[in-house]
């Protein structure tokens, strides 16, 4: 089973009220599903205004019209309506066995080639709950609300596997997966039907049942938890600032801290770190007993993004607009590059790589997209944007051969 990623849980987050404009939009948005080939939105370059509105038109071979429009953006090789409800994490989009999938309801899966539908779950993905992959499973939170955690063979959308937390716990969300066993966390109910509490807990990714449950402390909140496994701990936030780690076979809590200001809770993981941005300062401490290992600051007055680690490079921009490659065994930098603030870009805050190309996705649409960097000097090569206005985060996802972008209610394959 495939090692888990960063994962949040949670209805009505933080991060999704912040990355909508003045509650203008609605918590969420629902899209029509479109089994129909979509008109291909055209790329706007990094150095282009957002007027241009040249529009290629895919088909439903998957062989768009190719190219690239004057700031050199591809244009999509196909373009969706998704019923996608998203709440800018990057766990909402996924793409796995031939096929891309966005959070939604129903739950679509599209071919990545063609755009065209593959499957469909009717009830779809409990708003907030992430798409786990673990071992070709795609694992999901019950929409029945019944304690139930389900499995899916996600070329098929047929589901292969079921566990059970209880019928004393409410809405059961799987927040990470590994070789053995799969992490949700719940609601604990009380005799009226409330909840005051939440607990964490195991279930056994063979049999279905509980390996472990333990009950979080009184005030810690079910929602904006952000969630990832590596080796035998389990590490997670919270929007209490907490950083905690659990033993993955017992459940035990083996260390927290209290973090000052985390950018939603993300952190990343790398060998025996976990990396956390706080404000200025970038941290690392190691798994096993809470040790800081390194810090790196940012110049006067920013404050650091979202962190991902691609391979042995941890990457991260800051409000600024720089744009860091750092070792995240040390918290040295390998280069830093300026381009976004030349050329008046958002900054990212997921990044992803594909044929040779490191991709960074941002939050608002403005001046934001899906950025393209030479991933050797961090040169700003060409933004995409789809013009749209839709003020959702940018999402991603890759199989190697294409990068998918969520915007909103719009999906667009992209040439890697």
């Amino acid at each position: 089973m495939a090692q888990g990623t960063t994962s949040t849980t949670g209805r009505t987050s933080r991060r999704h009220l912040l990355r909508l404009t003045g509650g203008a939009l609605a918590v969420g948005a629902t899209g029509c599903r479109n089994d129909t080939q979509d008109t291909a939105g055209g790329g706007t370059g990094s150095g282009g205004t957002g007027k241009d509105k040249d529009k290629g038109k895919g088909t439903d071979s998957g062989k768009g019209s190719g190219g690239a429009d004057a700031g050199g953006a591809p244009k999509p090789l196909w373009t969706k309506s998704v019923s996608a409800e998203t709440y800018g994490n990057n766990d909402e989009l996924v793409a796995v066995a031939g096929v891309v999938i966005a959070s939604g309801a129903p739950l679509d899966a599209l071919d990545g080639k063609t755009g065209r539908p593959r499957w469909t779950l009717k009830n779809g993905a409990t708003p907030g709950a992430p798409l786990l992959i673990g071992d070709d499973t795609l694992y999901l939170a019950s929409s029945a609300y019944d304690g139930t955690v389900s499995g899916h063979d996600p070329a098929t959308g047929k589901e292969t596997w079921r566990g059970r937390l209880g019928k004393e716990y409410r809405q059961p969300r799987p927040v990470a997966v590994d070789d053995k066993q799969v992490y949700v966390i719940a609601e604990i109910l009380e005799a009226d039907g409330s909840s005051h509490t939440n607990v964490i807990a195991a279930l056994d990714s063979g049999t279905g049942r509980v390996a472990w449950k333990e009950q979080r402390d009184v005030g810690t909140e079910q929602t904006g938890v952000h969630t990832a496994v590596r080796d035998r701990f389990l590490v997670y936030t919270d929007l209490k600032k907490n950083l905690t780690v659990r033993d993955t076979a017992s459940g035990r809590q083996v260390w927290t801290h209290k973090t000052t200001s985390t950018n939603y809770g993300v952190f990343a993981l790398h060998g025996d770190l976990v990396i956390v941005p706080q404000g200025r300062v970038l941290q690392a401490f190691a798994l096993a007993d809470g040790a800081e290992k390194w810090s790196l600051k940012t110049d006067e007055f920013a404050t650091f993004k979202e962190p991902t680690v691609l391979g042995d490079t941890l990457y991260i921009a800051d409000s600024d607009r720089t744009l860091r490659s750092v070792d995240p065994r040390t918290g040295k930098e390998n280069w830093r590059s300026e381009d976004l603030s030349k050329k008046g870009a958002q900054p990212p805050r997921q990044f992803l790589e594909a044929g040779g190309t490191l991709y960074g996705a941002t939050a608002l649409d403005e001046g934001g997209g899906i950025h393209a960097f030479d991933p050797k000097t961090g040169t700003l090569r060409w933004t995409f944007n789809d013009r749209s206005g839709d003020f959702h985060a940018w999402l991603m996802a890759t199989d190697g051969t294409h990068v998918f972008a969520l915007h909103g209610t719009k999906l667009h394959a992209l040439p890697a």
